[in-house]
């Protein structure tokens, strides 16, 4: 089971359910829950599918908002994630999860 740290926004959208796209980079981890921890708080979601590719292959304009619900554009949630990941430039998998 994959276990994320999570900044204290993105857990809240995760946990209210506005957030149900979660990119982390790297190829996808084997399990069919996460497990996402913020400070002493935990969260467990099922994963219902991943897709894996570059950054601007798993964000997209159909999609974005459930990847950074606060994003106005698929430029503001790409934008989110490279503060995240700075120059990272390689895989990204995007975890579809679901309570």
């Amino acid at each position: 089971m994959p276990t994320f740290l999570a900044k204290k926004e993105v857990f809240m959208w995760l946990k209210q359910g506005k957030k149900t796209i979660d990119i982390r980079k790297g190829n996808p981890q084997k399990g069919d829950t996460i497990q996402f921890i913020c400070g002493p708080h935990r969260l467990m979601l099922r994963v219902v599918a991943t897709q894996s590719g570059k950054l601007s292959d798993v964000i997209r304009q159909d999609n974005f908002g459930q990847v950074i619900p606060s994003a106005a554009s698929v430029d503001d949630a790409v934008a989110y994630l490279r503060r995240l990941y700075g120059g990272y430039d390689g895989v990204f998998t995007a975890y579809m999860v679901a309570p």
